[in-house]
């Protein structure tokens, strides 16, 4: 699911809300657990979904289902949090809120995420290296998200945040390529 840049920038506030109130119960962790369970639920159940998303469905009649479903098995907060959602009409960010509270949460105990795409499948200790290394040049904890993409050619292209680090024999080779192109003229 895309939300775009606005439905993210929502989402952000949404999960920094989220995780204020997390913090003063003293469980970020679990809050951030049961908010992908609630997330992974909505991705992977269509009723689910499309029960949420459907206008013809009234904003109480979804809180009151999440109340009876949840009411015994999540913090009282954590609920109110769910149902203020859905009265905003924004359950359907509930992934992307999912995604941006741990990416939030991670953050402050200094572990980024980074999104890390090698031409050919790694095994999982030169995944271990990548990560050790990118841990090393930025000086915090390293969780790598490896993607493969074979038009890279070799070499590692890493996204952490909005900033994009591309060491791929593609990105070298249309260097070379204008360099070259450069010296004829």
């Amino acid at each position: 699911m895309s939300a775009g840049v606005q439905g993210e920038s929502v989402a952000r506030n949404y999960a920094e809300a989220l995780l204020v109130l997390a913090r003063k119960a003293d469980d970020a962790e679990g809050w951030g657990t049961t908010l992908r369970q609630v997330a992974d639920a909505i991705s992977k159940d269509v009723n689910l979904s499309r029960f949420l998303e459907s206008p013809r469905i009234a904003a109480e009649q979804k809180s009151a289902v999440l109340s009876k479903a949840l009411g015994d098995h999540v913090p009282r907060l954590f609920l109110r949090f769910l149902q203020q959602l859905v009265k905003n009409r924004r359950q359907m960010l509930i992934p992307v809120i999912a995604a941006e509270y741990e990416t939030l949460r991670d953050a402050a105990s200094g572990v980024v995420h980074a999104r890390v795409t090698v031409a050919r499948e790694t095994a999982d200790d030169e995944a271990k290296m990548i990560a050790d290394r990118l841990s090393k040049a930025l000086g915090k904890t390293i969780v790598p998200h490896m993607t493969v993409d074979p038009s890279i050619l070799g070499g590692v292209v890493v996204r952490v945040g909005d900033t994009v680090m591309d060491g791929s024999l593609r990105r070298k080779l249309g260097l070379l390529r204008r360099r070259m192109g450069g010296a004829r003229a």
